[in-house]
């Protein structure tokens, strides 16, 4: 009897001190979940390394700051490009930082991550995640699809019997999914998202303007004075840059047709993606989705008149979600706070 007491008392002190974080891991932002507690870390996905001895100098917030200010001795980059690893080792060390920094230095049990990852991922690049995360300390992984986590995070009931159509524009992908009973029906995944978006204002700027910008400007543009649809009274904002020619600093003066024009092309490709996935839904889902709309989540979906221009070309009604660019996170944590419930939409490591 003392020792079954004694084994039940040290499983509630198991308990108490299992750790668990759920992890939006994004090619801008890398976001930590804690249960009970809500979002609780929200760094730039950015790891700064020494160049001689390949040290970690410095992650999140710190390194972000460091990027294209650099010596010859420190190179600051992302771990993720197109949402998924392209450096493991980089990777391992933000997801490391992370962890110690939300669960502690000195743990007396290893944590359990959830993990969102695209839905257009490999095999081998989610076993990359999985791998990267227990070298960072974790004891057991959960795999996450980003749609579904954005379809959580947005109280969307996907366990239900019914067709949802989910739209997440990221920073390096676009995940365009249609789930029913707690599970992807058809999807689509395109490498093009914010990032694209950017470099497709800076590409046009150089070509029109001759006016070279940096990534950080090319986003505050679109944030600014970028739309999906031509604005009825267009948009003005000054733009500072370097000129090709003469190499020198230049201001000048964009409307927001210009940039209506640039990111034209890219918002073809995520039409074509939600095209696409529509063309794969079975018929009985498509009558729900006419009835439900379209669910738009990530930070794509706050550029101006974007829900629109979808209801213009797909007919179908398009909503963005509330806090779009915290959904992924929030449903990853959600999932993991209820387990038992979303364990058929979930991928465990063991």
């Amino acid at each position: 009897m003392i020792g079954y007491k004694f084994a039940s008392f040290l499983a509630t002190i198991e308990s108490m001190l299992k750790k668990r974080l759920a992890i939006d891991l994004g090619t801008a932002n890398t976001l930590v979940y804690l249960p009970k507690k809500g979002i609780v870390a929200n760094e730039p996905s950015v790891v700064a390394v020494s160049v001689d001895d390949n040290r970690i100098v410095a992650v999140g917030n710190e390194a972000k700051e460091m990027l294209g200010r650099t010596p010859d001795i420190i190179a600051a980059s992302r771990p993720f490009k197109d949402g998924v690893i392209a450096d493991y080792r980089i990777t391992q060390a933000l997801l490391k930082y992370l962890i110690s920094k939300i669960a502690g230095r000195v743990r007396i049990t290893r944590p359990e991550l959830m993990i969102s990852v695209p839905t257009g991922i490999t095999s081998t690049e989610r076993r990359a995640v999985i791998d990267a995360a227990m070298s960072a300390g974790a004891r057991r992984v959960y795999i996450i699809r980003a749609p579904v986590a954005a379809a959580i995070g947005a109280n969307v009931p996907i366990a239900a019997p019914a067709g949802n159509l989910i739209v997440d524009i990221g920073e390096g992908t676009t995940e365009v999914a249609i789930i029913s009973l707690g599970g992807i029906v058809a999807e689509h995944s395109v490498r093009v998202a914010g990032a694209k978006i950017d470099n497709a204002i800076s590409d046009f700027i150089r070509k029109k303007y001759g006016l070279v910008v940096g990534a950080q400007t090319a986003e505050d543009i679109k944030k600014e004075i970028g739309s999906a649809l031509p604005l009825d009274k267009p948009m003005k904002m000054k733009v500072r840059g370097r000129d090709v020619v003469a190499g020198l600093p230049k201001t000048i003066e964009l409307n927001s047709t210009d940039i209506t024009t640039a990111i034209s092309d890219r918002l073809d490709d995520i039409i074509l993606a939600v095209k696409a996935v529509l063309e794969q839904t079975p018929p009985e889902l498509s009558s729900d989705i006419i009835d439900r709309g379209m669910i738009m989540t990530g930070g794509g979906s706050l550029l101006r008149n974007i829900d629109k221009l979808m209801t213009k070309v797909t007919g179908v009604p398009s909503y963005v979600a509330e806090e779009p660019l915290l959904c992924v996170a929030k449903g990853t944590g959600i999932a993991l706070e209820n387990l038992d419930d979303y364990m058929r939409s979930v991928i465990s490591n063991r």
